[in-house]
Protein backbone atom coordinates (compact mmCIF):
# COMPACT_ATOMS: atom_id res chain seq x y z
CA UNK A 1 0.00 0.00 0.00
CA UNK A 2 1.46 3.42 -1.06
CA UNK A 3 0.87 6.63 0.53
CA UNK A 4 0.34 10.03 -1.21
CA UNK A 5 0.44 13.11 1.75
CA UNK A 6 -1.97 15.74 1.32
CA UNK A 7 -2.99 19.18 3.26
CA UNK A 8 -6.74 22.17 3.31
CA UNK A 9 -9.15 21.42 0.67
CA UNK A 10 -10.43 25.10 -0.94
CA UNK A 11 -13.64 25.57 -2.17
CA UNK A 12 -12.59 25.85 -6.06
CA UNK A 13 -14.18 24.34 -9.50
CA UNK A 14 -12.79 21.71 -11.29
CA UNK A 15 -11.14 21.49 -14.43
CA UNK A 16 -11.47 18.64 -15.97
CA UNK A 17 -8.04 17.81 -17.99
CA UNK A 18 -8.56 16.64 -21.76
CA UNK A 19 -8.96 12.76 -22.15
CA UNK A 20 -5.72 10.59 -22.68
CA UNK A 21 -5.01 9.26 -25.70
CA UNK A 22 -4.75 5.61 -24.49
CA UNK A 23 -4.68 2.42 -26.92
CA UNK A 24 -7.98 0.34 -26.93
CA UNK A 25 -5.51 -2.63 -25.22
CA UNK A 26 -4.90 -0.80 -22.48
CA UNK A 27 -7.98 1.07 -21.60
CA UNK A 28 -10.79 -0.86 -23.25
CA UNK A 29 -11.92 -3.14 -20.19
CA UNK A 30 -10.08 -0.43 -17.45
CA UNK A 31 -11.90 -0.37 -14.30
CA UNK A 32 -10.81 2.12 -11.42
CA UNK A 33 -11.94 1.48 -7.58
CA UNK A 34 -12.17 4.86 -5.59
CA UNK A 35 -12.47 3.65 -1.74
CA UNK A 36 -12.69 6.04 1.41
CA UNK A 37 -14.54 7.27 4.19
CA UNK A 38 -16.99 9.95 4.32
CA UNK A 39 -16.16 13.16 3.21
CA UNK A 40 -12.78 12.43 2.06
CA UNK A 41 -13.97 13.40 -2.01
CA UNK A 42 -14.67 10.28 -3.28
CA UNK A 43 -17.74 11.80 -5.29
CA UNK A 44 -16.38 14.87 -6.52
CA UNK A 45 -12.64 13.18 -7.53
CA UNK A 46 -14.57 9.74 -9.13
CA UNK A 47 -17.03 12.43 -10.74
CA UNK A 48 -14.08 14.37 -12.23
CA UNK A 49 -12.26 11.34 -13.07
CA UNK A 50 -14.68 9.67 -15.29
CA UNK A 51 -15.50 12.51 -17.22
CA UNK A 52 -11.71 12.83 -18.09
CA UNK A 53 -11.58 10.03 -18.96
CA UNK A 54 -14.58 9.38 -20.92
CA UNK A 55 -15.74 6.49 -18.82
CA UNK A 56 -18.83 5.69 -16.72
CA UNK A 57 -19.14 7.32 -13.24
CA UNK A 58 -21.25 4.74 -10.97
CA UNK A 59 -21.68 5.95 -7.04
CA UNK A 60 -22.26 2.65 -5.39
CA UNK A 61 -23.15 4.44 -1.85
CA UNK A 62 -26.31 5.99 -3.72
CA UNK A 63 -27.38 2.41 -4.36
CA UNK A 64 -27.47 1.87 -0.70
CA UNK A 65 -29.07 5.41 -0.04
CA UNK A 66 -31.69 4.41 -2.81
CA UNK A 67 -32.70 0.94 -0.62
CA UNK A 68 -32.43 2.84 2.39
CA UNK A 69 -35.12 5.37 0.71
CA UNK A 70 -37.15 2.51 -0.27
CA UNK A 71 -37.51 0.75 2.88
CA UNK A 72 -38.34 3.85 4.42
CA UNK A 73 -41.04 4.47 2.05
CA UNK A 74 -42.41 0.96 2.39
CA UNK A 75 -42.42 0.80 6.50
CA UNK A 76 -39.55 -1.99 5.72
CA UNK A 77 -37.31 -2.60 9.04
CA UNK A 78 -34.30 -1.60 8.26
CA UNK A 79 -32.82 -4.39 10.39
CA UNK A 80 -34.92 -6.83 9.08
CA UNK A 81 -32.20 -8.12 7.07
CA UNK A 82 -34.05 -10.77 4.96
CA UNK A 83 -36.73 -8.08 3.91
CA UNK A 84 -34.68 -5.72 3.24
CA UNK A 85 -32.53 -8.35 0.96
CA UNK A 86 -35.92 -8.69 -0.78
CA UNK A 87 -36.74 -5.54 -1.42
CA UNK A 88 -33.50 -4.52 -3.07
CA UNK A 89 -33.41 -7.43 -5.51
CA UNK A 90 -36.75 -6.82 -6.85
CA UNK A 91 -35.80 -3.05 -6.86
CA UNK A 92 -34.45 -1.52 -10.33
CA UNK A 93 -31.68 0.68 -9.37
CA UNK A 94 -30.10 3.09 -12.30
CA UNK A 95 -26.99 4.95 -11.01
CA UNK A 96 -25.73 7.65 -13.40
CA UNK A 97 -23.11 10.91 -12.57
CA UNK A 98 -26.42 13.06 -12.58
CA UNK A 99 -28.89 10.91 -11.58
CA UNK A 100 -30.21 8.13 -9.61
CA UNK A 101 -33.39 6.06 -9.74
CA UNK A 102 -35.26 2.90 -7.96
CA UNK A 103 -37.83 1.71 -9.83
CA UNK A 104 -38.24 4.79 -11.96
CA UNK A 105 -38.91 7.37 -9.38
CA UNK A 106 -36.17 10.53 -9.44
CA UNK A 107 -34.46 9.88 -5.76
CA UNK A 108 -31.20 11.81 -6.45
CA UNK A 109 -32.51 14.56 -4.39
CA UNK A 110 -34.01 12.89 -2.04
CA UNK A 111 -31.32 10.07 -0.92
CA UNK A 112 -28.59 12.91 0.27
CA UNK A 113 -30.10 13.79 3.51
CA UNK A 114 -28.81 13.26 7.21
CA UNK A 115 -31.98 11.14 7.66
CA UNK A 116 -30.72 8.81 4.60
CA UNK A 117 -27.01 8.61 5.64
CA UNK A 118 -28.32 6.88 8.61
CA UNK A 119 -30.88 4.44 6.51
CA UNK A 120 -27.79 3.51 4.49
CA UNK A 121 -25.33 2.69 7.29
CA UNK A 122 -28.08 0.54 8.59
CA UNK A 123 -28.86 -1.37 5.01
CA UNK A 124 -24.88 -1.47 4.22
CA UNK A 125 -24.33 -3.77 7.69
CA UNK A 126 -26.50 -6.15 6.46
CA UNK A 127 -24.69 -9.42 4.31
CA UNK A 128 -27.69 -10.49 2.66
CA UNK A 129 -28.19 -6.71 0.96
CA UNK A 130 -24.81 -6.09 -0.01
CA UNK A 131 -24.55 -9.74 -1.82
CA UNK A 132 -27.10 -8.23 -3.24
CA UNK A 133 -26.07 -4.71 -4.51
CA UNK A 134 -22.56 -6.45 -5.04
CA UNK A 135 -24.05 -8.66 -7.68
CA UNK A 136 -25.40 -5.27 -9.91
CA UNK A 137 -22.34 -3.32 -9.06
CA UNK A 138 -20.43 -6.46 -10.96
CA UNK A 139 -22.92 -6.69 -13.61
CA UNK A 140 -22.48 -2.76 -14.26
CA UNK A 141 -18.77 -3.06 -14.11
CA UNK A 142 -18.99 -5.91 -16.84
CA UNK A 143 -18.20 -4.08 -19.59
CA UNK A 144 -15.05 -2.03 -18.43
CA UNK A 145 -14.08 1.70 -19.01
CA UNK A 146 -15.83 2.79 -15.61
CA UNK A 147 -15.14 4.59 -12.54
CA UNK A 148 -16.87 2.82 -8.99
CA UNK A 149 -16.92 4.56 -6.14
CA UNK A 150 -17.91 3.06 -2.69
CA UNK A 151 -15.92 1.64 0.15
CA UNK A 152 -15.78 -2.00 -0.45
CA UNK A 153 -14.76 -1.56 -4.73
CA UNK A 154 -11.22 -2.74 -4.53
CA UNK A 155 -11.11 -5.00 -1.63
CA UNK A 156 -14.99 -6.82 -2.64
CA UNK A 157 -16.27 -5.41 -5.65
CA UNK A 158 -13.57 -5.64 -7.87
CA UNK A 159 -10.56 -7.03 -6.23
CA UNK A 160 -8.66 -7.65 -9.68
CA UNK A 161 -9.44 -3.67 -10.69
CA UNK A 162 -6.79 -2.28 -12.65
CA UNK A 163 -6.62 0.63 -10.76
CA UNK A 164 -7.05 1.05 -7.01
CA UNK A 165 -7.49 4.29 -4.80
CA UNK A 166 -8.27 4.88 -1.19
CA UNK A 167 -8.98 8.37 -0.32
CA UNK A 168 -8.60 9.88 2.99
CA UNK A 169 -8.56 12.73 4.71
CA UNK A 170 -7.95 14.21 8.00
CA UNK A 171 -11.11 13.88 10.56
CA UNK A 172 -11.44 17.71 11.08
CA UNK A 173 -11.13 18.28 7.52
CA UNK A 174 -13.56 15.56 6.63
CA UNK A 175 -16.29 17.29 9.28
CA UNK A 176 -15.52 20.42 7.81
CA UNK A 177 -16.67 19.26 4.30
CA UNK A 178 -19.70 17.69 5.26
CA UNK A 179 -21.23 20.71 7.67
CA UNK A 180 -20.64 22.71 4.43
CA UNK A 181 -22.25 20.52 2.10
CA UNK A 182 -26.10 20.99 2.19
CA UNK A 183 -26.92 17.62 0.53
CA UNK A 184 -25.45 15.76 3.26
CA UNK A 185 -26.37 18.31 6.29
CA UNK A 186 -29.64 19.78 5.59
CA UNK A 187 -28.22 22.89 5.26
CA UNK A 188 -25.28 24.51 7.47
CA UNK A 189 -24.16 22.64 10.38
CA UNK A 190 -22.08 22.56 13.47
CA UNK A 191 -18.43 20.68 12.40
CA UNK A 192 -18.29 19.26 15.78
CA UNK A 193 -21.98 18.04 15.79
CA UNK A 194 -20.74 16.50 12.00
CA UNK A 195 -17.58 15.10 13.47
CA UNK A 196 -19.68 12.94 15.82
CA UNK A 197 -21.82 11.56 13.50
CA UNK A 198 -18.52 10.65 10.91
CA UNK A 199 -17.20 9.12 13.85
CA UNK A 200 -19.80 6.91 14.26
CA UNK A 201 -20.10 6.50 10.60
CA UNK A 202 -16.47 5.46 10.26
CA UNK A 203 -17.00 2.86 13.28
CA UNK A 204 -19.76 1.16 11.79
CA UNK A 205 -18.21 1.22 8.44
CA UNK A 206 -14.86 -0.33 9.74
CA UNK A 207 -16.31 -3.03 12.40
CA UNK A 208 -19.02 -4.41 10.23
CA UNK A 209 -18.77 -8.35 9.59
CA UNK A 210 -19.47 -7.79 5.72
CA UNK A 211 -17.23 -6.22 3.61
CA UNK A 212 -15.40 -3.70 6.21
CA UNK A 213 -13.67 -0.27 5.23
CA UNK A 214 -10.21 -0.55 4.63
CA UNK A 215 -7.72 0.24 2.24
CA UNK A 216 -6.80 -2.78 -0.47
CA UNK A 217 -2.89 -4.03 0.25
CA UNK A 218 -2.70 -2.98 -3.65
CA UNK A 219 -4.08 0.17 -3.52
CA UNK A 220 -2.88 3.90 -3.43
CA UNK A 221 -3.73 5.84 -0.65
CA UNK A 222 -4.05 9.66 -1.32
CA UNK A 223 -4.66 11.89 1.48
CA UNK A 224 -6.91 15.00 -0.10
CA UNK A 225 -5.89 17.23 3.49
CA UNK A 226 -5.19 20.68 2.11
CA UNK A 227 -5.34 19.80 -1.44
CA UNK A 228 -7.33 21.46 -3.77
CA UNK A 229 -9.67 19.43 -6.04
CA UNK A 230 -7.99 19.68 -9.26
CA UNK A 231 -4.64 18.54 -7.32
CA UNK A 232 -5.94 15.48 -6.03
CA UNK A 233 -7.74 15.13 -9.02
CA UNK A 234 -4.44 15.19 -11.53
CA UNK A 235 -2.73 13.07 -9.13
CA UNK A 236 -5.20 10.42 -9.38
CA UNK A 237 -5.20 10.50 -13.01
CA UNK A 238 -1.27 9.95 -13.02
CA UNK A 239 -1.64 7.21 -11.15
CA UNK A 240 -4.23 5.77 -13.65
CA UNK A 241 -1.98 6.91 -16.76
CA UNK A 242 1.46 5.01 -14.71
CA UNK A 243 -1.10 1.79 -14.51
CA UNK A 244 -1.78 2.14 -18.29
CA UNK A 245 1.90 2.88 -19.74
CA UNK A 246 2.57 -0.60 -17.80
CA UNK A 247 -0.11 -2.18 -19.39
CA UNK A 248 0.65 -1.54 -22.82
CA UNK A 249 3.85 -2.25 -21.95
CA UNK A 250 2.96 -6.20 -21.43
CA UNK A 251 1.37 -6.09 -25.04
Amino acid sequence: MRSEGYGNWPERSISVSPRWGWGPSASGKMIIAIDGPSGAGKGTVAKAVAASLGFRHVDSGAMYRAVGWKALREGVALEDEDAVARLAERSTIVVTSDLVTIDAADVTRDIRTPAIDRAAASVARLPAVRAVLVRQQRQLGQGGRIVMEGRDIGTVVFPNADVKIYLDAAPEERARRRASDPAHSGGPAAVSDVATLLTERDRIDRTRAASPLYAAPDAVVVDTTGRSIDEVVARVLGIVNSQVSRLNSQD
